[in-house]
């Protein structure tokens, strides 16, 4: 019996047939519930026809569209093993993850189907399938994809599966390094969309959710758009984001909740600021997460009428394990909020043992959702899965009041004349500065102190403010070890695809090596 996600659909095809699933925001294409299951089982049906059988790898380096979700319910389908990639990788980058997973056939999009083609040697792929762009789909051109929907037989494929059955493996973002094979089960998405049903104000099968972030990284995926699969609401798909495309799909389709990273919900709130007001009367609240978001912009957002909440979450964890409230958003601002219904959350020493309150250590999880190892590296499985608790890498507090708050990731955290300076406060304090429109802390090998705190700074449009202005700003509401040194001016932070500062780009901009002390 398939007690995996791709049994899903199926259940609603029965429950609410006529119920849509999917909008494709291209071109307003709905795919209901029976459309689905049929679709899934004929591509589940024409993969097997191509030799993929349970616990094979299916790799998708794909741009967001329904007909992504379509495969990955397809593959699950099969018990074979869904691989996304993101898209904003390398030919050396893909190459790598495909060699790792041991992917046997990848669906591909025109913008990223040469750049796979030149990833594919001394892989196991055997074949390429592309899925029809945005443009293409709005235009009814043909597609490879379609072709094997075509091919496919529409009766339900039937393969035992258990919830303990892997599922996905989700590649981490590699910014410390070679990425890690996230291995997630059928059943960590299962208590992932539990966990969602009972965050902030639930989500359920009357909502209808935006998926704008790129559907390669579990936010997008496990926060709404796997979650509403199974309870039976409906996702509006866009291919990518800008504001312009997100304010419109909201209006038009009438989206409840959505979900997004800091700098997209940035580029929203600017939108707002300098449009005629956009109808946003349909959403009841959104989502952000993948990165700390700073406190100004979630002042801004809700200034809009916009209700806010905060999540944290690691692919690790498929990925929710954290909420605030939307209650909470300004008055507790800064903290990740309390751990959802199914998980358990703490703050430990380096022995494992409990930090008193407002003492900082590393933050572990456990949970139904939390994943079950990475893809061939015991080692770093064992450190990472210890004691039945997964250990996250970032460095938290807890007050009295149960409410958690992330102070830094480990390898962020910068010593800096024997004091522990963590860069997220001095980054949260700089956002207050009406100079400063996107900032990140790194610290820079010096001398006299070990490390010296430095401010990478893009700063608002017209802004004037010097290195001095800012360095003695910052000293007058912090303690001097803290504040930076240096502060350094630039166009644009480098970022990964979800929108996360990839500091180790910075690190060895301004030091010539990935971190000045490796941790």
């Amino acid at each position: 019996m398939d007690h995996g996600i791709g049994n899903w659909p199926t259940i609603h095809s029965v429950r609410h047939p006529n119920r849509i699933a999917l909008i494709d925001a291209a071109d307003g294409a709905t795919t209901t519930f029976a459309q689905f299951d049929a679709r899934t089982n004929a591509v589940a049906d024409a993969l097997r026809g191509k030799g993929i059988e349970r616990g094979d790898r299916v790799a998708l380096v794909t741009s967001n569209s329904p007909q992504m979700i379509e495969v990955i319910f397809a593959v699950a389908k099969l018990g074979a093993v869904a691989v996304p990639i993101n898209v904003r990788l390398s030919a050396r980058e893909i190459e790598y993850i495909l060699g790792d997973s041991g992917a046997r056939l990848v669906f591909v999009s025109p913008q990223t189907a040469d750049t796979v083609a030149a990833a594919l040697t001394g892989t196991a792929v055997a074949e390429t399938v592309e899925i029809g762009s945005a443009r293409e789909r709005a235009a009814g051109e043909a597609s490879a994809y379609e072709d094997l929907v075509t091919s496919g037989a529409r009766d339900r494929v039937v393969v035992d599966i258990a919830p303990d059955d892997l599922a996905m493996l989700m590649y981490t973002s590699g910014t410390t390094g070679f990425p890690k094979g996230a291995m997630l089960t059928h059943g960590n998405h299962q208590w992932n969309a539990i966990n969602n049903v009972t965050a902030v104000e639930g989500s359920g099968p009357l909502d209808v959710s935006l998926a704008a972030a790129p559907l390669f990284h579990i936010g997008a995926l496990g926060i709404f758009t796997l979650p509403l699969m199974y309870a039976g609401g409906t996702s509006v798909i866009l291919e990518s984001f800008t504001p312009a495309a997100w304010l419109d799909a909201v209006a038009r389709y009438r989206v409840t909740v959505a979900f997004a990273v800091p700098a997209m919900w940035a580029a929203v709130d600017a939108a707002l600021d300098a449009r005629t007001p956009a109808d946003l009367s349909s959403l009841r609240y959104i989502l952000s997460g993948g990165a700390p978001c700073p406190v100004v912009l979630i002042e801004s957002l809700v200034g809009h009428g916009i209700r806010f909440a905060e999540g944290f979450g690691l692919t690790e964890t498929a990925p929710i394990a954290c909420v605030l409230d939307i209650e909470d958003t300004v008055t507790r601002a800064g903290s990740v909020g309390k751990p959802v219904i199914h998980n358990d959350l703490n703050v430990v020493d380096e022995s494992g043992d409990t930090v008193a309150p407002g003492v900082v250590g590393e933050m572990v999880v456990r949970g139904p959702n939390v994943f079950v190892g990475y893809w061939n590296r015991p080692d770093a499985t064992a450190e990472a899965l210890r004691d039945g608790w997964f250990h996250t890498g970032d460095l938290a507090t807890y007050d009295v009041d149960g409410y958690y708050r992330i102070v830094d990731r480990k390898k962020d955290m910068i010593v800096s004349g024997g004091e522990n300076v963590y860069a997220s406060e001095v980054e949260q304090l700089m956002y207050r500065h009406p100079a400063v429109a996107e900032v990140a802390v790194i610290g820079v090998p010096d001398e006299r102190w070990g490390e010296a705190v430095t401010a990478v700074v893009v700063r608002t449009p017209d802004a004037q403010a010097t290195e001095a202005d800012l360095v003695e700003w910052t000293r007058e509401r912090l303690a001097h070890f803290k504040s930076p040194r240096t502060v350094a001016f630039v166009d644009v932070l480098p970022r990964t695809a979800t929108g996360k500062i990839l500091k180790r780009e910075l690190r060895r901009r301004w030091t010539g090596e990935e971190s000045a002390v490796h941790r």
